[in-house]
Order: C-alpha cells, then structure tokens, then sequence
C-alpha cells in the first residue's frame, strides 16, 4: 500500500465505526501557551476536561483525525533513519463513548486484521515498576487493560509487559486528565499508544476519578509507513522517494536526509502563517531553512533544485492539506527571500572567519569561543567550522562549543520553564492575572479614547504587562486615570471569564478583537469577560491564560505611558 492508501485505511475504518472524521488542525496552536502542535490530542484537550461538548461541535463523542505535528527538540537528531521535526499522527478519541475494551479491540484489529502486522508484545502500567517516592506510585495496576489484552484478545501473557511511568500520562502541565497507557509494539518499536484519561490530578498531585473517561491514541505515520512498505528507513517511504525523487542519490545520506526533512517541515510552517523570525516559531523556521541549505550546498542541490522540491511537497500533499496550495505562492516567496537573506549572513560570517582564521596563516587551533561566535552571530553550524578547520589544517576545540552551546541551551530553555513551566504552559499565577488584566485594559482604552484604538503588541512578564497601541497623541492624565477607573471596576464587578471555540469566520462575525495581519487557524478560541459571548464586556481571539472571575485579579495599577513609535503609545501596568 502508498501511503495515501494508509492514510484513508485509518480514517474509513474509524468512519465505518460511528466517529466523526475531524481535519487536521493549524501547526499553530490556538492554545498560545504551547509553541507548535505536536502531538493529536492538542486540539481536544478542552473535551477531555470537560470545558468543550464533542457532541455539540462533532455530533458525536468519537472522532478520528489525521493530524500534522512538529516536534522542535528532534532538529539536531535529523539525518538518522527515523527523526523527523514534521511528522503526521493518526489518532482516535473519546469523550465518554467507549473506554479501554473498545480502544483496545479497535487497535488490534486495525493492527492484525486491517494492515496485516505482527504485534510482538504490548505493555501496560504497572506502579512497582516506578522508582523512587514517585506521586504515580499510588495508583493501582491497569488490571482491566491487562486482561482485556489477554483474555479478550487472546494475547499470550509472555507478550503483555508491565512498565512504570513511561506507561503513565499526564497530566499536561501542573494538573489536568491523566490516566494509565497501553503501548503496542511491532517489529520491536512502539507504533501505538492508547492513553486512557480516567484521573484528573491536581497541583499537589492529588487524584479524583473523571466522571467521563476519555481515550487519546496516537500512532505514528511515518513509523506505520515504514513497517508496511518493509522500507529501510523513514527516508526510504514513498513520503519521501516521490516528492524528493533523485535527492537521495548522494553519498552524504545525512545531509539528503536533512534537505528533504528540512524542506517539508519549512513548508508546513510557512503554509500556517508562520514566517522566519529571531523568535518563538519563526526562529525554528529560520534554523530549518538555513540548516537545508547548509546542507544541501554539500551534496550539490541548488536553489533551482530547492524549488522544484518544495512545488512536489504542496503537489504531494495538498489534497489533504488544502493550505498548501492555497498558499503556495507566499510559501515560496517567504522561502527565497529567507535563503537570499542567509546566503548574504554566510558571506559575512565566511568574511569574519577569513579575518580570524586567513588561509595563509600557520595551522592552529580554532577557539570554541571564536566558533560559537560564528554560529551566535552569523548562524554558522557546528558542520561549517568543522568543515573549514579540516579545509585549513586548524584543529577545533569542538569540545568546548559543545560546552558553550550546551550552557546556552540550558539559559534558554530556564527561562522557557519560568514562562511556559516545564511542560509548556504558563503557571505563574500573577501571569496569568495580567494576562486576563490585558484584555480589558485593550477595552478601556477603545472605550475612554475611541473603537479606533488597534493594539499593535504585548509583553507580560511576572511584573507587568506593556501593551502598545496605535494612537496620534498621549493619553491626558485625566485619561489615563479614567482607564484605570474603568478596569477596576470591571474587575470589583466580578464577571464570569469564558471562552468559545469556533471557526475563524464565525469568531470575526461575533466582533472579538484580533490582530487582522496574523494567521490564525480554522479553528479559534474566542475569550469574552461577561455573562454571554452577545453581551460581554470584552472578547477576543485567544489562547492564552485567564482567570475565571475578574475579581481574580487583584487592583489594577497604571504605572506609566511612553511613546515607541510614529503614532504608536506604550502603556506599562501591573496588578496587586
């Protein structure tokens, strides 16, 4: 079978079992407190928790989808057999419809019956298996799991293996749905993992069961594509060998292997809205871009060559993914102009290092601080010094960029974790109160100087918040007291905060406020301070922390007023 074939197996076998096929949603979340979609589940995680009704939205408490995924932490592990940054994930969720049995019958039969895989064993959860004084030490054996697996499928019990937290999920973050997993695996690889959301644990880990368990699965695409096709790596599928056909003729299979996945995932990025920039989700695309054309330079693939792939991937893809094409056109703009502009960085880093390194001068050693210089300030990767060094006879103290680069990884991702938490959403409280503090200072200000007030940026931190907004003239103190006025007594009326899930074009009819040069997904959340969508106080498009009540808050307090910018003004606040 191709791996279209493989695709529209999965989605008729779920159809044919009363679920509600769902399209993939944006790499963007509408959750802003998560940098990318990685993982199938992201879209409903408000279903699980009870806050969304899957009835409502799907007609139906299953659904199915095919989801597109990037994971950020794999971009160095590229050009190895299976690491990928975008990759698909198939996956099938209830909301109360069916539990563990009926998740695990499916599995299965897909599995066995529908593709024609050997399952080699399977695993469950089992808490002797957690070290330490573990809070999932507490929690009792999957004993259901378990004997579906061997008396309802008939699976040897030397084949049903008991891990520890690897077989745990959840929760996301502090608290929220978590529940024991079951694992299968073929050709000795996980290929499935069925997460049965039955606990909702709190911040000190404390667990009440949920009244409607949920099933999250998640099998790998790319992975299932390989076992099928009986393919020697990920890179040997037809996912790769139609739309890259002749790429990977080279010698350097790691840098083929690089181009082709770099090139996919830069387009996926670009097809959702998100373009090269210093930070967040734009950098990841700027480091994607210029790694490809680092590496396809060293297997003699030009731009040329570099267009014509990335025509073949919107060609490839885009009936399933429709953006592709739609946006086809910014796509390969956004992409020659990000690789003109780093091909003139190269020729200034190649300019630096001739400078401290000239070719006629006596074999030494390159400094660890002088390289990652280079790779700080001109985007050199560690391949190009080293590439260079062995060019010119210098040895390279790699050991202590590895070092260098290790220390500013570590700064990077402390700070993340102070923003974000370690699972990558936001759990300073005080964060949270300004957040909530920004959207109805954004609807003071329409309502004190005008509804042509536009925010054009915010910054929150622990301290404040900084909102900048288009304005021909500073608030008068008279102004700017009234402002203040008016979000406290928002906050002393302590109004119900909600939100609303629902197409893009739904939302902007419904007047929520929202950046109009920004790509959102299809699909957005749409926060409201009041006791109806219709009648509240301030809506608008977000996926950020809030509060539930207003008086949540605390005071609000302006502390200053700047201008930035032609026509733009700068609001420093803070809440106690």
């Amino acid at each position: 079978m191709n791996s279209k074939e493989i695709r529209q197996k999965f989605l008729d076998y779920f159809k044919k079992r009363n679920h509600t096929i769902v399209s993939s949603f944006s790499l963007v979340p509408s959750d802003l407190s998560v940098l990318l979609t990685s993982a199938g589940m992201q879209q409903f995680k408000d279903y699980f928790t009870g806050e969304l009704n899957p009835e409502k939205d799907f007609n139906s408490l299953n659904v199915a989808s095919v989801q597109k995924c990037f994971r950020t932490s794999d971009i160095e592990e590229v050009g190895d057999e299976n690491h990928l940054t975008f990759f698909e994930m198939l996956g099938n969720f209830s909301f109360g419809g069916y539990f563990k049995e009926k998740a695990i019958e499916y599995a299965y039969d897909f599995i066995v019956n529908e593709l024609g895989l050997e399952i080699d064993f399977v695993t469950v959860f089992d808490p002797k298996k957690v070290d330490g004084d573990d809070w999932r030490k507490n929690i009792p054996f999957d004993k259901d799991s378990f004997e579906i697996w061997k008396n309802k499928i008939g699976l040897p019990e030397e084949k049903i293996k008991t891990e520890g937290i690897d077989n745990f999920w959840g929760p996301t973050g502090m608290e929220g749905p978590c529940g024991p997993t079951t694992e299968i695996y073929v050709n000795g690889v996980e290929i499935w993992n069925l997460v049965f959301n039955e606990y909702y644990a709190d911040k000190n880990k404390s667990l009440k069961k949920l009244k409607s368990p949920g099933v999250d699965t998640g099998l790998g695409f790319e992975r299932l594509v390989l076992f099928i096709q009986n393919a020697d790596s990920i890179f040997d599928t037809d996912l790769f060998t139609k739309p890259f056909n002749g790429l990977f003729n080279s010698n350097n299979v790691r840098s083929a292997r690089i181009t082709a996945d770099h090139i996919r995932g830069s387009v996926f990025l670009l097809a959702d809205g998100i373009f090269p920039s210093n930070k967040g989700t734009g950098y990841i695309l700027r480091r994607l871009i210029r790694r490809l054309i680092i590496h396809a330079r060293k297997i003699g693939v030009v731009r040329k060559d570099i267009e014509k792939y990335i025509e073949n991937i919107i060609k490839y893809y885009g009936a399933l993914y429709p953006e592709l094409k739609k946006n086809k056109k910014t796509i390969l703009g956004e992409f020659i102009a990000e690789a003109d502009n780093f091909e003139e960085t190269l020729e200034k880093g190649m300019k630096e290092f001739n400078k401290l390194y000239p070719k006629d001068r006596t074999a030494e050693r390159i400094s660890s601080k002088d390289a990652f210089n280079l790779y700080q300030s001109y985007g050199f990767p560690l391949e190009i010094v080293r590439e260079l060094a062995k060019e010119r006879g210098y040895s390279f103290d790699e050991k202590g960029f590895n070092k260098q680069f290790k220390e500013h990884k570590e700064i990077s991702r402390a700070g993340a974790e102070k923003k974000f938490g370690g699972h990558g959403f936001i759990l300073d409280a005080k964060i949270t109160r300004l957040h909530t503090a920004t959207h109805l200072l954004h609807k003071a200000l329409r309502d004190v100087i005008g509804a042509e007030t536009k925010q054009e940026g915010s910054d929150i931190n622990p301290k404040r918040t900084r909102f900048d907004f288009k304005s021909d003239r500073k608030l008068t103190n008279e102004e700017l007291q009234r402002v203040e006025d008016v979000v406290n007594e928002k906050i002393k009326g302590d109004l119900p905060v909600s939100f609303k899930e629902m197409p893009k074009s739904e939302a902007e009819k419904t007047g929520a406020l929202h950046f109009f040069k920004q790509k959102y997904p299809d699909k957005v959340k749409v926060y409201y301070i009041g006791d109806s969508i219709e009648k509240a106080y301030s809506k608008e498009f977000c996926g950020g922390p809030h509060v539930k009540h207003t008086g949540e808050i605390g005071k609000f307090k302006i502390l200053k007023q700047e201008s930035v910018g032609r026509d733009i003004k700068r609001i420093r606040a803070t809440v106690e």
